[in-house]
């Protein structure tokens, strides 16, 4: 293929009743984004990195999906966001969790990587890094919606997690793991670390590129889960597992963060090129078919020879792509 190409993702898992307003909101915040990096990559002003961070600020500021302003909040009713940004050429990193006031999670993460002897941060030294750098911060209020107070208070009322924070309410009762560790349903078709849930999906966000140069970047931006413990950390932050880039290839993940943690997702689909030779749709999903373990996830690549893929394992994944020849889609079911 050649040339550049880019991806963005809104999380992996939808419940199947989503209404069509929602959809087709979520399409056009998708559109935005893809827009938004194929008019940088164009005019060759912004490297594979500087659009990965742009992209994935834009999908932070929408309170749409579940990062930044619209992150899904703790127990505590309050949120901790996590970001990772991660530059192919070399390998540089950047990462933080536990982000409570900076208004744009990813480029603290990208400060972190090129401003700090550090590749990670987290809470209140995130918090006091990002005051040095002088980021934008906010009270943390500006991140929470009153949609996400209904569910946080519905799932304390049931006693749950909710892994598809904006489900219809009605859908609630049948949704997420009891917190008793008693609970042992085999009956369940989706399981976390043995418990069982009805449907996942936490709507995290990320944006993978490959420019004009070749050059490869990704990175993942999320609130994590409605009513998780506080100080819980998934796997968007975490590099190799949310989110990769090397010289051969970028990857976000999105679902289940447990999952993707055990099974190295975002890093695997970079080893199976390098070491089986497959080309990145290939490689994309035997990793998707082989490391996930019975859990739920997707994730979005891009390779340095201007391919892009996705793959999930989940009913549906919002995603986007573009390419330097003129493709674009954005899809949401497994049939688009």
């Amino acid at each position: 293929m050649g040339g550049w190409a880019l991806a963005v993702h809104g999380g992996a898992g939808v419940d199947p009743n989503l209404p069509e307003e929602r959809q087709e909101e979520a399409k056009r915040l998708l559109t935005r984004c893809l827009e938004m990096g194929v008019a940088a990559l164009r005019s060759k002003s912004l490297s594979a990195v500087d659009v990965v961070e742009l992209v994935v600020r834009e999908l932070e500021s929408d309170p749409l999906f579940n990062s930044g302003r619209g992150s899904a909040l703790t127990a505590k009713g309050t949120v901790e966001m996590e970001a990772s940004i991660m530059d192919g050429p070399k390998r540089r990193c950047g990462a933080v969790s536990g982000v409570s006031t900076v208004k744009n999670p990813i480029s603290l993460a990208r400060l972190v990587m090129d401003n700090s002897p550090h590749s990670y941060l987290a809470f209140g030294g995130a918090e006091e890094f990002a005051r040095q750098q002088g980021v934008e911060v906010v009270d943390n209020d500006y991140f929470i919606t009153e949609d996400n107070l209904q569910m946080l208070k519905m799932a304390k009322e049931a006693n749950k997690i909710v892994f598809d924070y904006r489900i219809p309410i009605i859908g609630l009762e049948t949704c997420g793991a009891s917190a008793g560790a008693e609970i042992r349903d085999t009956t369940s078709p989706l399981q976390m670390n043995g418990l069982p849930i009805s449907v996942y999906a936490p709507e995290t966000v990320g944006c993978v590129v490959v420019d004009s140069e070749g050059r490869c970047a990704g990175g993942t931006s999320t609130g994590g889960l409605m009513n998780k413990m506080s100080g819980r950390i998934g796997d968007s932050p975490l590099i190799g597992a949310g989110t990769y880039a090397c010289n051969i290839c970028s990857v976000s993940c999105t679902g289940e963060g447990e999952a993707i943690i055990r099974g190295t997702l975002a890093r695997d689909v970079a080893a199976v090129m390098e070491y089986k030779g497959l080309k990145l749709q290939e490689a994309v999903d035997w990793v998707v078919n082989n490391r996930l373990d019975g859990g739920q996830a997707g994730m979005i690549a891009v390779s340095s020879e201007g391919e892009v893929a996705y793959g999930f394992n989940s009913n549906a994944m919002f995603r986007g792509c573009a390419t330097e020849d003129g493709f674009m889609e954005v899809g949401i079911w497994e049939s688009n």
